[in-house]
């Protein structure tokens, strides 16, 4: 199913233990197993948290059944195998890392990326793991291409960068990854709904969701996507960052995303409602706006901007692209809408460059 937000509407729910129409929130951090000899498959992986195979919970940082039914919601809206919800966006990105890299390995990382993940990146991994990492700039191809190494297991980039709005042509990386024998790792915080990662070619996505998926500003927590194989590498009991390093999300603050996930849509959809009101309203007042790409040059928008936008072509069916795509010095209007009605607030100017500063 090609349409997130269908995905989202069919996907199985989960509820509550007497019936309630939201799951059951279960603070539990030990869970009784009553059959002993299905402890040595619990203990090596074999037996989880899925109800075909027993629904077999251990202990809370691990598996619990509010977090792992969030993860399932996640998964749907990524159209992943699996999802895991952790305690922040920088827990999902750091534990999708070491989960494919050893002591050794490089990584290729765009250099438009959130603040944290470049201190990451640049900082942590080297001093406290012996991970290399190269920066590129992602949208040159050739540079991308030439920053690889025999040892490089992981491409990172951000779809719609944060908070420079740098659009990431996620399939040309995902063809150079791949060819490499690299993970691509694609942090889709800022669009979600908008694009769906492993449909471009994403081999794990990442969340922050106390961005768009919370929506209020109230909730830090984050998420990892991928296959099944890759969920069970982040859960090993004796090599998992997740299980071991325990980023564990409470399962209050899974519970209260679960409530909050079926009016993802609904928000988006009203985000850039307001997106497109501010740039009429900036257009109006005759603002020159440029977005950091453009300069004082014609912009020519590369295909892969066009193709990602127009995967929910009810978020950009404002926008005009024309066939050439020719964009001079932008409108306001233009501007913000391609760029800022990702933004959580409704204050989307604040990822463009106003040129008149009079307005």
């Amino acid at each position: 199913m090609s349409d997130p937000v269908e995905r989202l509407a069919s996907a199985n729910r989960e509820y509550g233990e007497y019936g309630g129409v939201n799951p059951s929130i279960e603070i539990s951090t030990t869970f009784t197993v009553l059959d002993a000899k299905t402890l040595p498959d619990i203990f090596s992986g074999k037996r989880g948290p899925e109800k075909k195979e027993g629904a077999c919970y251990l202990y809370g940082r691990s598996w619990s059944p509010t977090v792992h039914t969030l993860g399932r919601q996640l998964a749907v809206l990524e159209d992943t195998e699996a999802a895991y919800a952790v305690a922040s966006g920088m827990a999902a990105i750091s534990s999708a890392v070491l989960a494919i890299c050893n002591s050794g390995d490089h990584v290729v990382c765009s250099n438009c990326v959130y603040g944290g993940t470049f201190a990451f990146m640049k900082t942590y991994l080297p001093l406290k793991t012996g991970i290399s990492v190269s920066f590129v700039d992602i949208t040159d191809l050739a540079a991308v291409e030439a920053a690889f190494t025999s040892t490089t297991k992981v491409l990172f980039t951000e779809v719609l960068s944060n908070p420079t709005l740098v659009v990431s042509d996620l399939p040309a990386l995902a063809s150079i990854a791949h060819a490499h024998g690299s993970h691509l790792v694609v942090d889709n915080t800022f669009t979600p709904l908008a694009v769906t990662p492993a449909r471009w070619g994403a081999d794990v996505v990442v969340h922050s969701m106390t961005k768009f998926i919370s929506g209020a500003s109230d909730v830090i927590a984050g998420a990892v996507c991928g296959s099944n194989q890759f969920l069970q590498q982040l859960m090993d009991l004796q090599t998992g960052p997740i299980m071991l390093q325990g980023p564990t999300m409470d399962p209050r603050i899974a519970s209260e995303l679960l409530l909050r996930l079926p009016h993802l849509p609904l928000r988006i959809q009203e985000h850039s409602r307001r997106a497109q009101a501010m740039a009429e309203l900036l257009e109006e007042l005759g603002a020159k706006v440029r977005h950091r790409e453009t300069a004082l040059k014609v912009f020519t928008a590369p295909a892969h901007h066009v193709q990602l936008m127009h995967e929910v072509p009810c978020n950009f069916n404002h926008i005009n692209f024309g066939e050439s795509c020719q964009w001079h010095q932008y409108s306001a209007k233009q501007t913000v809408l391609l760029s800022s009605w990702l933004i959580q607030t409704s204050c989307s100017a604040a990822m463009v460059r106003l040129v008149d500063s009079s307005v």
